[in-house]
């Protein structure tokens, strides 16, 4: 036998409303987690923006403490030595065709 239709509409009405409340649970679970993430990625800039910054003024200390830098020697370079003239072809000595 055939459900009447108010049965029907009422079976409609409740299963969606379950998918309703279904996605509303589904939606707090994944606000859940990009909050989480958010504040783990907050979290992980400020950490490695104090080790950025205590390297930094490491460094400047450490540029302040030490000697000056020595400039290299200019390099001298080698000076060329003249090419030989080229031989003089004999004369009257020319390939015919």
């Amino acid at each position: 036998m055939s459900k009447s239709p108010k049965e029907e509409a009422q079976a409609r009405a409740e299963a969606s409303f379950k998918r309703k409340e279904e996605r509303v649970r589904e939606g707090k679970v994944a606000m859940a987690e990009y909050e989480a993430s958010t504040r783990a990625t907050r979290d992980k800039t400020a950490r490695l923006r104090e080790l950025r910054l205590a390297k930094e003024a490491a460094d400047q200390e450490g540029a302040k403490n030490a000697p000056p830098p020595v400039k290299p020697a200019p390099k001298v370079k080698p000076v060329a030595k003249a090419k030989p003239a080229p031989k003089a072809k004999p004369a009257g000595k020319e390939k015919r065709k």
